[in-house]
């Protein structure tokens, strides 16, 4: 089954709708970028245009390409100020520090959630998209096998954290992984979650009849925006999330979700 990630994100996004309306005003979204790419680009049209929609100010601070480390903290507290919530676009410049960039972002204000420890009502976005689709579908984690590719800040690690709980054998695949451990590892699992941003990292033939693909990795190629997974992957896995339309969609709606929730706390 081919997971239409539009449709679940537009009943998040409605319910989300539905809650702002009953605010004595509306949240306010600072996202700070800097020097954004293809894809960053294509995100930050469909969080402001998303946002919008159903009630959210935005306001998108575009910081210079040379800018430092301090600049950008500084950018955070003044935003912090000014809004209820705020995003930390990756990825930024090579000459920035992200960890220390990221730090510097209050608890209060982490729509991405990235200060997420494993638990929490407020998820990452990805992983809160992967739990309403597992929950929407009834994906069932008892006993099974579960990789999951790369260990990148938006998908792999917080994955990660998120599965500590579920009774699942889980296998981390990274670039120190050995070929043939990779391999063993994606051929076997039961469960995928895919977020190395690598173009047709997953084929038919590399993976298991039937599995739970959830493909979270986005990658520019040839002015496209295409996932981990070759697309043909749809017709052997049970499950499956397409790229565009199926996790990107979910995770604006849950960023929007997560601004809400941080704001009526």
């Amino acid at each position: 089954m081919i997971v239409d990630g539009k449709k679940i994100a537009a009943a998040i996004l409605q319910a989300v709708a539905n809650e702002v309306s009953t605010l004595e005003r509306a949240p306010r979204l600072s996202i700070i970028t800097c020097t954004p790419n293809f894809e960053t680009q294509k995100y930050l049209t469909l969080k402001k245009r998303t946002a919008w929609d159903i009630g959210i100010h935005t306001n998108v601070i575009e910081l210079l390409s040379d800018c430092t480390t301090d600049d950008v903290i500084e950018t955070i507290k003044v935003a912090a100020g000014q809004s209820d919530g705020m995003i930390v676009q990756l990825p930024l410049p090579a000459q920035l520090d992200t960890d220390k960039i990221l730090a510097a972002v209050p608890m209060s204000h982490d729509v991405d959630a990235i200060h997420y420890a494993g638990e929490g009502d407020v998820l990452p976005p990805v992983v809160g998209a992967i739990a309403a689709i597992a929950d929407l579908h009834e994906v069932d984690f008892v006993g099974k096998k579960l990789t999951i590719i790369g260990a990148g800040r938006l998908v792999g690690a917080p994955a990660l954290l998120w599965t500590y709980d579920k009774p699942v054998t889980v296998t981390l695949v990274t670039h120190e992984t050995l070929l043939a451990d990779k391999e063993a590892a994606i051929r076997g699992a039961d469960i995928i979650i895919s977020g190395a941003g690598q173009p047709r990292l997953l084929t038919p033939e590399n993976i298991k009849p039937g599995v739970v693909l959830f493909d979270a990795g986005t990658t520019e190629d040839g002015g496209a925006l295409v996932g981990d997974a070759d697309p043909a992957c749809a017709e052997h896995a049970s499950l499956f999330t397409p790229v565009p339309g199926g996790i990107g969609p979910i995770t604006i709606a849950y960023l929007l979700k997560n601004l809400v929730s941080l704001m009526r706390q």
